[in-house]
């Protein structure tokens, strides 16, 4: 089990605008090469954001992916792969909800999708909330919701909830923080 395998070369198929797309050429143990797909992201940010009285701010979007509207933690990418995700976490909080935090503090750092991506998402936790005016994108429409974490839990299991970020931060959130 100790042999690697080893990456001989990475070739662009597509540049999009979120994420890029590869083909990688690797050689396995035995010395056969293979070709592998690899989706390349520059990163993300999300906030487990707590308001003063427990409950915890969701944002519902459409997601294209899906051909739905989704609920999920405030999240957003980065604007560019060494962007502090601190920053980038703030940043989208805002945009979407309205929100700044007073306090911000790292919970986990999660892996989407190991088998082909190299998506990373930095979950922080949010608190000392301040209401203001959502900074939507043009091509952006969010609406913000403030939850229990019960309501949050029986969402994730009836599947209303399927997100993966949103699923880890918050249970993140529970077992660390919550009593």
């Amino acid at each position: 089990m100790g042999e690697q395998i080893k990456r001989i070369k990475r070739e662009l198929q597509c540049k999009g605008s979120i994420t890029d797309y590869y083909k990688d050429t690797v050689m396995l143990p035995d010395g056969r090469e293979e070709v592998w797909d690899f989706v390349g992201h520059k990163g993300a940010a999300a906030t487990v954001a707590v308001l003063p009285n427990g409950k915890l701010l969701m944002v519902t979007q459409y997601r294209n992916a899906l051909d739905r509207q989704t609920i999920e933690i405030p999240a957003g990418g980065l604007k560019t792969p060494d962007e502090p995700t601190v920053e980038a976490a703030k940043r989208e909080l805002k945009e979407e909800t309205g929100y700044t935090c007073g306090s911000i503090e790292p919970l986990l750092t999660i892996r989407t999708t190991v088998a082909f991506c190299n998506e990373k998402i930095d979950i922080y936790l949010a608190r000392d909330l301040e209401a203001g005016e959502q900074e939507l994108d043009d091509d952006e429409y969010v609406d913000v919701k403030a939850y229990e974490l019960s309501e949050l839990e029986e969402m994730i299991y009836n599947a209303t909830i399927q997100d993966s970020k949103t699923i880890a931060g918050i249970f993140a959130y529970k077992n660390k923080y919550v009593k």
